[in-house]
């Protein structure tokens, strides 16, 4: 029998390193410290999103959909295999940035991520294999699958092109988007229509159907957006404005499906994690907005040439968005819990953080007044994230945890 609990605190240990490192990123521009600032950003990203947030949902998938398959020694293998890369990323990364060692680990996880999905796809039970929840997941392991294409194209472009070519930026941005837009949305969604579904609610079918089709139409063509930052032909921005518009109808169709059904959302969550999911609904229809002007030439170009927008935006989204959901289901499937002064004190350097950064974008496009001392108040400010964690991480793993859940 596999303790999950452990997979998870795991997951939050990853989850811990980020936010400490997340504070000497920005600790870097306020005083000297002894480390490649472009170096630690990318172990920061990398544990971000493979090491805390990944293990955070395969596991969740594994104790819904997989864990009756009865392949606890096999899903195991996987889960070891997935750490030996994490902790390779995390220790080269900051040493060597992208270089030998950064990439046989980082390529080596993609073939981890194939590996889940394989087993996932492979060992379902064939209950599952007519559920919509299950649509949902099985598509995210592809988009998980298809956002590989991006690492996978660096190595290439760096060879014949250089670092400098659009094309190596562009290879991040689609590796990015069909994370976020793809493998994360939808596996979140698929773990919402489970809870619907175990509780014996019936959606129309032909309903679904044009919510699914809608969402992966959207899916597919924000990925235009991404390359909007060199300024390509202007059918790339019809292209990603006919994505963004088909976002925002598939999320209105999703509402409508849902609306009837919230008393039951709110039942069968902890009043912390329904505050979560609350948090989440709200800024996903601003980052539904956000996305749809940034379809427009002027928008776009603005995003490319102040940077705090694009990192106000990605925080918003993994932040703001992805990891409250996430630790919402976590906390409704009881792999974790979630003290109120944890949700409190990140809920306060999720807002305070993100209001620094978007207003220094704003200050700098319509000529506003700074906030003296800016840097340093937002380094003092993310200090918060890894209290908040932490509190999360040893409230999660402490004996007493363990032996009452």
């Amino acid at each position: 029998m596999i303790d999950l609990k452990k997979h998870i605190g795991i997951a939050l240990a990853y989850f811990l390193v980020v936010a400490l490192m997340g504070v000497l990123l920005r600790l870097y521009v306020v005083i000297s410290l002894p480390f490649n600032y472009k170096f630690l950003l990318h172990a920061h990203s990398h544990t971000a999103l493979l090491g805390w947030v990944y293990l955070g949902l395969t596991t969740l998938i594994y104790k819904i959909f997989l864990s009756e398959a009865e392949k606890p020694k096999l899903y195991k293998r996987i889960f070891i295999f997935t750490n030996v890369c994490i902790l390779g990323m995390l220790v080269t990364f900051p040493i060597q940035g992208y270089a030998l060692f950064s990439i046989i680990f980082s390529t080596l996880f993609l073939f981890a991520s194939y590996w889940f999905s394989w087993f996932a796809m492979k060992y379902i039970p064939e209950h599952f294999e007519s559920c919509f929840s299950w649509k949902l997941i099985k598509t995210s392991l592809w988009y998980l699958i298809i956002s590989s294409i991006g690492p996978w194209t660096i190595g290439a472009v760096v060879a014949t092109l250089g670092p400098e070519s659009i094309w190596y930026k562009t290879s991040i941005y689609f590796y990015l988007h069909f994370q976020y837009n793809g493998w994360f949305f939808l596996a979140l969604l698929g773990v919402l229509f489970y809870i619907f579904e175990e509780k014996g609610i019936q959606f129309n079918p032909e309903k679904l159907k044009s919510f699914f089709l809608l969402l992966n139409f959207g899916v597919l063509f924000t990925v235009f957006l991404s390359a909007l930052w060199f300024v390509p032909p202007i059918v790339f921005y019809v292209l990603g404005l006919i994505g963004a518009v088909a976002q925002i109808l598939a999320f209105l169709e999703l509402y409508l499906l849902l609306k009837d059904h919230f008393t039951l959302i709110k039942k069968s969550f902890a009043p912390s994690g329904f505050f979560l999911l609350k948090i989440a609904g709200s800024l996903l229809v601003l980052k539904l907005l956000m996305q749809l002007f940034s379809a427009f030439p002027y928008v776009a170009n603005l995003a490319y040439q102040l940077k705090d927008f694009v990192i106000g935006y990605l925080h918003l989204v993994f932040l703001g968005i992805v990891i409250t959901t996430l630790l919402a289901f976590l906390n409704n499937f009881k792999l974790i819990r979630l003290p109120k002064s944890f949700v409190w004190i990140f809920v306060f350097a999720f807002t305070t953080t993100e209001f620094l950064i978007f207003y220094n974008a704003f200050a700098l496009w319509l000529n506003l007044p700074f906030i003296s001392n800016y840097y340093l108040l937002l380094a003092f400010l993310s200090l918060t994230f890894p209290i908040a964690v932490a509190i999360l991480f040893f409230k999660n793993i402490s004996k007493a945890y363990s032996k009452n859940d």
